[in-house]
C-alpha cells in the first residue's frame, strides 16, 4: 500500500511529494524545496522515516517543480524522469528564476523520458502515466488505479486549473486533457494537485467552474 507525504516548499508553495511502501522505498515527485532549511526537512523525513529513494520525477517542469531536482540528485544519487516535450522547459527554468527573483541552480544530469501509457513501479505498486498537456506541454499525472490515487501536477486544482498563460500553454489542450484523461477516471479518485489541498475528480465534475 502506498502512503503520500506532501510538503509545501518555496515561496511559490508547490506541492512536493514522496510516495513510499511498507519495504521502505520511496519516489520523490516535484522537489521544489528552494531554501536549505526545506531541503533538510525532505532529507530529515526521508530520514526519520527510514525510507530508501529510489526515483525522481517531474510532473512537469516550471521552475517552481524543479528547485530542487539537483539537490536530489546529489543527496541521493537519482537521475531524473519527465516527459520529453519538457526538457526545453528544464532547460528554460532557471532563466525564469531569475525574472521572479528566485535563482536556482539547475539539473544537469542523466534525463530518462517518459510517455503516455507508461508505468512507474514501486514495488509491486503501478503509477500509470497519463500525459496531460495544456498547462505545459510535457505534463504528466501519475494515476496508481489500486488505490485510486492521482499526483496531477498543475494539470487540475480545487474549483480550478492550471494556468496556460505561459510559453507552452494553451487553455483549450488543458480543458480537451482534463475532459479526455481524467474525467474517464473514477469519481471518488484523490487527486494531489501541484498547489493547494486535495481534492476529487468527482467533486471537479461537478463544482469546477472551469469545466462545468
Amino acid at each position: 500500500m502506498l502512503k503520500v507525504k506532501a510538503f509545501i516548499f518555496s515561496p511559490v508553495q508547490e506541492n512536493t511529494y514522496v510516495l513510499y511502501n511498507e519495504q521502505g522505498k520511496a519516489i520523490i515527485i516535484d522537489p521544489g524545496c528552494y531554501f536549505s532549511a526545506e531541503q533538510e526537512t525532505l532529507k530529515n523525513f526521508i530520514k526519520d522515516t527510514q525510507l530508501d529513494p529510489v526515483q525522481l520525477l517531474n510532473t512537469h517542469c516550471h521552475l517552481d517543480h524543479v528547485f530542487g531536482n539537483k539537490w536530489v540528485y546529489d543527496e541521493f544519487n537519482l537521475e531524473l524522469y519527465l516527459h520529453p516535450l519538457e526538457e526545453q522547459v528544464l532547460a528554460h527554468a532557471p532563466r525564469s528564476g531569475e525574472r521572479w527573483g528566485l535563482p536556482f541552480e539547475n539539473y544537469n544530469g542523466p534525463l530518462h523520458f517518459l510517455q503516455d501509457g507508461d508505468t512507474v513501479m514501486l514495488g509491486n505498486d503501478a503509477l500509470q502515466v497519463i500525459w496531460a498537456p495544456g498547462h505545459s506541454p510535457g505534463s504528466i499525472c501519475f494515476y496508481h488505479q489500486e488505490q485510486k490515487i492521482l499526483i496531477g501536477g498543475d494539470v487540475l486544482f480545487h474549483q480550478s486549473i492550471g494556468r496556460t498563460d505561459l510559453p507552452g500553454g494553451d487553455h483549450q489542450t488543458l480543458l480537451n486533457s482534463i475532459r479526455e484523461k481524467l474525467w474517464v477516471l473514477p469519481d471518488e479518485v484523490k487527486v494531489y494537485s501541484g498547489h493547494g489541498i486535495t481534492t476529487t475528480i468527482g467533486y471537479e465534475k461537478r463544482n469546477n467552474p472551469f469545466l462545468v
